[in-house]
């Protein structure tokens, strides 16, 4: 089954994150260019993660996971080598509203993580569905070479622009042309 390709607004969401290891801060670094509300429980906090963890002031308890840590928070990121407490945890959110991310076991996930590119305000996700993480990292790459620096000041514009122009079929043509020239420049 495939997953959905959402785009959601995760500045005012708590996020928690149990694991402090290589593949925890895969996820943290991830997770800092959309939110700072993180909580981080873990054991073992590597080097990399606890320097994230400093550099964007987010929260750490060093500790073992008990259940009930999950309540107030809205996403759950579940990144430690133990499957049966990646099933636990999953098994505990089933009833509320919170989402788990349970890493390297999609049955016990409500959404995974995609590889993506981030410019400015342009965001461009990759996802086999879990079928293969590598083809997804390695697109990305390929897209991340022929996306130009410049796409954000352009971006910048466009949504200036929004906010000068009224609506309508004329608004449209002229974001479509200024849309294609920029194409023809930077895309040949």
């Amino acid at each position: 089954m495939s997953f959905f390709p959402m785009f959601m607004d995760m500045s005012e969401l708590k996020v928690l994150v149990v694991g402090g290891g290589f593949i925890a801060t895969e996820k943290l670094e991830k997770l800092v260019d959309f939110t700072k509300e993180i909580t981080v429980i873990a054991t073992q906090v590597s080097h990399e993660a606890n320097q994230l963890i400093k550099d964007h002031c987010l929260t750490l308890y060093q500790r073992a996971y008990t259940r009930g840590d999950i309540e107030g928070f809205d996403i759950v990121i579940v990144a430690t080598d133990t499957v049966e407490l990646h099933k636990a945890i999953y098994e505990e959110s089933r009833g509320s509203r919170i989402l788990v991310n349970s890493v390297d076991n999609t049955a016990y996930c409500d959404f995974i993580f995609p590889s993506y590119v981030k410019k400015d305000d342009l965001t461009i996700a990759f996802s086999t569905g879990g079928a293969s993480p590598a083809f997804a990292k390695y697109i990305r790459k390929h897209f991340e070479k022929i996306i130009p620096d410049s796409v954000g000041e352009f971006l910048k514009k466009m949504k200036s622009l929004r906010t000068e122009i009224p609506k309508g079929k004329e608004r449209m043509e002229y974001f479509d042309s200024l849309v294609e020239a920029y194409f023809k420049k930077y895309f040949k």
